[in-house]
């Protein structure tokens, strides 16, 4: 089902590219495991297993470790409402609604497609936002969903997920191994300490590059679905402002879903780290949420999404 949310063919091209480069890299990983570990059975049945539990609970885990819980209307009217209504005008599928009790003020979509979908507002951004900044907030997430990047950001972070955990798990089982390993599984141990590290390394980087634009691109849409960019700039700034306020224990917990969230939870600029963010700049946010602004100014036109 086409919504009418606009299309963005490069963010689709940089979602296809992405996920190509992220599958040559998976390959490459599971061969060299099987290299190393010698048991391609055990490595293709974990590798899948973990992939599928990625795809279809990414948002069970998500409304988990958020904790968020999903709501009916009788308790949130104003909320579904406004989902509704957004829904309406892109012609989609309602996703299912949650809030989180948080005060961090920040949303985030997940699912793995538009007919299982999740949107989830904390209380602390339904506390902090006006009805038309709720609105953008909102439209932004549905884009994530029209757009289906957030299925791609969830199986394109699983193979950063499985390596990082190799990780863990090979530095944590040498922290308390008693020392008595003999020279080969040494050899083998570290080998895929390395192959993993690596492969979380490009894989990092493939996933922030691609983020950093799908947050543009929702930006974009959202502005021109509601026709009320400033709106958005708005609920940008109140946000990223609020955020750097909130406690950094908090902010850690959170930082593991920031490739979801609506912005990052850094607290302060990031600054030379800029370049490994989910999220571009909010310089470079309300940049181009002025520019749009400037257009729908000129054109005057309604129904330009």
């Amino acid at each position: 089902m086409q919504s009418r949310f606009r299309s963005d063919r490069r963010l689709t091209a940089r979602m296809g590219i992405t996920l190509f480069l992220l599958g040559l890299l998976y390959v490459a990983f599971v061969v060299a495991l099987i290299l190393l570990l010698k048991s391609w059975v055990l490595v293709v049945v974990v590798a899948a297993a973990l992939l599928g539990a990625q795809y279809w609970f990414s948002d069970r885990v998500a409304l988990f470790a958020m904790r968020g819980r999903v709501v009916e209307r009788e308790e949130y009217p104003e909320l579904h409402g406004v989902v509704d209504r957004l829904c309406a005008i892109a012609d989609m599928p309602k996703p299912v609604v949650a809030v989180s009790e948080m005060d961090m003020p920040n949303a985030f979509a997940t699912g793995r497609n538009p007919d299982h979908a999740v949107v989830c507002v904390t209380t602390g951004l339904l506390r902090r936002l006006e009805p038309d900044e709720l609105e953008g907030v909102l439209a932004h997430e549905l884009s994530h969903v029209a757009h289906k990047d957030v299925a791609v950001i969830t199986v394109a972070s699983f193979l950063g997920v499985i390596a990082g955990l190799i990780v863990r798990f090979a530095f944590y089982s040498q922290l308390f191994s008693d020392g008595r390993r003999d020279q080969n599984t040494a050899v083998i141990f570290a080998a895929v300490m390395g192959v993993s590290a690596a492969v979380y390394a490009l894989s990092f980087l493939l996933i922030r590059a691609l983020s950093r634009y799908r947050e543009l691109a929702a930006d974009r849409a959202a502005a021109l679905l509601t026709g009320r960019p400033s709106a958005l700039a708005s609920a940008l700034t109140k946000v990223s402002g609020d955020i750097a306020r909130i406690p950094t224990k908090d902010l850690r917990t959170a930082q593991a879903f920031n490739a979801f969230y609506f912005t990052p939870a850094l607290g302060r600029e990031p600054g030379i780290a800029r370049i490994f963010s989910t999220h571009p700049s909010l310089e470079q946010r309300l940049d181009q949420l002025g520019r749009i602004s400037a257009e729908l100014g000129e054109a005057a036109a309604p129904g330009g999404v």
